[in-house]
């Protein structure tokens, strides 16, 4: 029974450590200046996570189109990007594509509005 609970804690203290190991790494975008931009316009997304190691791409997302957005410069707190002149008038959400062998796309909880 005691060989029982130790297993027991230890895959417990496992799974923490995968979390918090696999937390680390992932990606969030926490603000962005300005939030207000024409087509040309630079602007500033700061977070965690950013560097090309753990972003490949960034996109303005509707929920149905997404319009992928050039990227300026890119660090572990920030990514600049430029609107592209394709982009259309509207309030947009920010979403990553992941870097990685398993890629995802992920909406971050900061939006821009397009003029």
């Amino acid at each position: 029974m005691k060989l029982f609970l130790r297993f027991c804690v230890f895959l417990a203290l496992c799974a923490v450590l995968i979390t918090t190991v696999g937390a680390q790494g992932m990606p969030k975008m926490s603000t962005v200046e300005p939030d207000l931009g024409k087509a040309g316009d630079h602007i500033i997304v700061k977070g965690e996570n950013l560097s090309k190691k753990n972003v490949a791409e960034i996109y303005l997302t509707d929920g149905k189109n997404d319009l992928k957005l050039p990227i300026v410069e890119q660090a572990a707190e920030a990514i600049k990007f430029r609107i592209p002149p394709s982009a259309k008038a509207g309030r947009f959400a920010l979403m990553i594509l992941t870097s990685g062998p398993e890629p995802k796309l992920i909406e971050q909880p900061v939006k821009v509005t397009v003029e």
